[in-house]
């Protein structure tokens, strides 16, 4: 009898609060269902960004691979679970996640990253992940603590937008 193997539960991760909170959740999934957990950080040049202009040099995939590795310390503090491996991608967040999506079980992200202006004008990552990926999506919301993970709150992709539930 083959066993197909399980597939990874894919994880936004850009270094902010929310996360590194999805990270830690996506960890208590892949505890109970035995799958492994891809962190994907994505990257890209600003649209603005002129090689020549800059003073000093600037390696973006280097920055992404530090902040991954920081979220990933940060969130597992007493080490990283064994199955975690992470995954720097060049693209947008939202491209890089629903590509990766294809082969997953589940993505999980944060309802708030690092997009600030920018982010507001291009739109959301999580809003892009939950109409586009190609497995089920978990948005994780901030908590007004963000170590209080009670009161955090998660929807899916299948629930409407206009309510969540509690994690």
């Amino acid at each position: 009898m083959n066993e197909t193997p399980v597939k990874p539960i894919v994880v936004g991760v850009d270094g902010s609060a929310s996360s590194i909170d999805a990270l830690r959740h996506a960890a208590e999934l892949a505890a109970v269902t035995d799958a492994p957990i891809e962190a994907v950080t994505a990257w890209q040049f600003p649209i603005t960004y002129d090689r020549t202009m800059t003073l000093q040099p600037w390696d973006p995939e280097s920055e992404a691979r530090k902040i991954a590795v920081e979220a990933i310390e940060e969130a597992f503090p007493a080490g990283a679970p064994e199955r975690l491996t992470s995954v720097v991608a060049a693209g947008p967040a939202a491209a890089v996640l629903v590509r990766r999506s294809a082969e997953a079980s589940m993505l999980v992200v944060g309802s708030r990253g690092r997009g600030g202006f920018a982010g507001m004008l291009l739109g959301s990552v999580s809003t892009a992940c939950a109409q586009h990926a190609h497995c089920p999506v978990l948005i994780m919301h901030p908590s007004g603590d963000r170590h209080d993970r009670h009161g955090a709150s998660a929807r899916t992709a299948a629930e409407p937008v206009a309510h969540s539930v509690p994690a």
